[in-house]
């Protein structure tokens, strides 16, 4: 396999973005034209944005939203299906981690998806003890 570049972005083709997003299972699969825009405008205002590319194909990414002080939460990571268990959700991971640290903050939280535990701890995250997350329930 050709090597993954790990970039720090504020702006990535927003259909391929959204491709992964879907893949994910974490967006609507209807095609509106203003998922486009909504999809730029998640990467132009996350703190920070990673992509992962194979040659000129973007195949994962992640980011994390922040104050830019303090704390910062890492969200929506994810490979390509076909190319994962490969290491690069790993990358994904080390490269928000760094551009975080390089940004002095300490505080660096994350909710994973059941299953991804293991992954997670993997990369140096403990579970939160007695704290449980919450979600705004809209009714």
């Amino acid at each position: 396999m050709e090597s993954v570049i790990y970039q720090v972005v504020k702006h990535a083709d927003p259909q391929e973005i959204l491709s992964l997003y879907r893949q994910a299972g974490w967006w609507q699969t209807d095609e509106k034209p203003e998922y486009l825009d909504l999809v730029s405008k998640i990467m132009a205002n996350s703190f920070c944005f990673v992509i992962a590319k194979i040659g000129d194909e973007l195949v994962g990414m992640g980011r994390a939203i922040s104050d830019g002080v303090s704390d910062a939460y890492i969200q929506d990571v994810t490979v390509r299906q076909d190319l994962r268990g490969q290491g690069i959700g790993k990358g994904i991971i080390r490269t928000l981690v760094g551009y975080m640290k390089e940004k002095s903050l300490q505080w660096i939280g994350l909710i994973s998806e059941p299953g991804y535990e293991r992954f997670y701890q993997g990369l140096g995250f403990a579970v939160m003890q007695n704290y449980t997350p919450f979600l705004l329930s809209e009714e």
